[in-house]
């Protein structure tokens, strides 16, 4: 008994919850944010496809504004950093940065490692267990292939 007490409690106050986030918006408000969803096409077009009216006739309706996620600040300091690091295209190449055009006018950039020391000591030895490194001298090939019997098959 006392569980059915709450639970039609919990729903009663959900329901209030919900009603009360309505409450401050009128008649007037409503339709005139209807009607701005009808001008921008922000509605959904009839059919199964799913996709709103400007979804379904981009050419019909006024392109969305896209709102910046980063200031004018951040903007000019990242081009003074390109500019710096030679990280431009260059006007006159075909898709060529400026700092490989001219390499010797810029900074090197600094390559990260993708694997961490202990990962290549243990693939070394791994490669050393299984002879799947290559042979030096005149005969090329790997370890495994030219001496079979000297390593285990993993």
């Amino acid at each position: 008994m006392k569980t059915n007490f709450t639970a039609i409690a919990i729903v009663l106050a959900s329901t209030l919850v919900a009603s009360t986030s309505f409450a401050g918006v009128t008649r007037e408000q409503v339709q005139a944010e209807y009607a701005q969803a009808v001008r921008s096409g922000d509605i959904m077009g009839g059919g199964e496809s799913g996709l709103k009216l400007n979804e379904l006739y981009p050419n019909r309706y006024p392109a969305k504004q896209v709102q910046s996620s980063i200031t004018r600040e951040q903007v000019t300091a990242e081009l003074a950093q390109a500019t710096r690091s030679g990280d431009i295209v260059a006007s006159n190449e075909a898709g060529v940065k400026l700092n490989e055009l001219y390499p010797s006018r810029y900074p090197a950039k600094q390559v990260q490692a993708g694997v961490t020391r202990e990962q290549v000591k243990a693939e070394l030895a791994q490669a050393l267990r299984t002879g799947d490194f290559m042979v030096g001298g005149e005969v090329g090939g790997k370890c495994n292939e030219l001496h079979p019997n000297m390593h285990s098959a993993v």
